[in-house]
């Protein structure tokens, strides 16, 4: 890692706080001098192992505050926190580190690359990372492959795929550098109602097994399966509700 940036890959954050913002403003200036303010001040903390959904009518600020929270945004003011260190400041160089690091992602549209297998598909954040891919690279490949229920579909093409398939794979993807945080934008958007169960069983037993997941939906039933629902309006936060009815749910493959 680069001396730029001082969080440490093998260590754990020395704060219960995974993620924290505040005081979060983002304002877009269009054209003829019109400005929208996405987002107004909010602040929210996401603990180590939490799971979070964000939902919110269009233009909440909901997916505006999943991308700051992804790096992949600039604050127009405010701070954000991740673990220790305060990433609201960093330049390209160092949030692109951040990302490839500690962040994994989950889109509604898969990106998957139509060219590549499956399992190199998954292997993608690894290059972004510089990593040589080896015997050892690809061995942890297949078994992500395998852990969301395609270990006989490794050399098969995306169009080759069913949709909640071609969603596996992303899943595996976003695992592969390990990350801290998974941040998945409408994860089942494109899916029917069975296969958006068995995708958010996935994530749910992933959330289990310690990982951290924030996830923007519009959808009542695809929130349900967080740990915690928080409501955003006009760029603010309305509301901030713990979930004591998770679903009971496994991998299946």
């Amino acid at each position: 890692m680069g001396t730029s940036l001082s969080i440490q890959s093998d260590a754990p954050f020395s704060t219960k706080s995974i993620a924290r913002v505040v005081e979060l403003h983002k304002e877009y200036h269009l054209e003829s001098d019109v400005v929208v303010r996405a987002l107004r001040g909010v602040s929210i903390s996401v603990d180590e192992g939490d799971f979070v959904a964000l939902m919110g009518p269009s233009g909440s600020g909901k997916s505006t505050l999943l991308n700051l929270l992804g790096c992949l945004d600039r604050p127009t003011s405010g701070q954000y926190y991740l673990g220790d260190q305060d990433v609201s400041e960093m330049d390209d160089d160092q949030l692109s580190e951040v990302r490839s690091r500690y962040l994994g992602f989950i889109f509604q549209s898969y990106n998957l690359l139509a060219q590549y297998t499956v399992v190199e598909n998954i292997e993608i954040p690894l290059l972004y990372q510089g990593c040589q891919l080896n015997a050892e690279t690809r061995e942890r490949c297949i078994n992500l492959a395998g852990l969301v229920g395609l270990g006989d579909r490794l050399d098969h093409r995306p169009m080759q795929l069913s949709g909640g398939q071609q969603q596996r794979v992303a899943i595996a993807r976003s695992l592969v550098n390990d990350p801290h945080v998974i941040l998945a934008d409408e994860p089942t958007g494109n899916l029917d109602s069975k296969t958006s169960d068995e995708i958010m069983g996935l994530l749910t037993e992933l959330n289990r097994g310690g990982k951290t997941i924030i996830m923007v939906t519009h959808e009542n039933d695809i929130a349900a399966w967080a740990r915690r629902v928080v409501r955003m309006r006009d760029g603010h936060i309305e509301s901030d509700i713990r979930n004591t009815a998770v679903p009971a749910t496994e991998i299946t493959a």
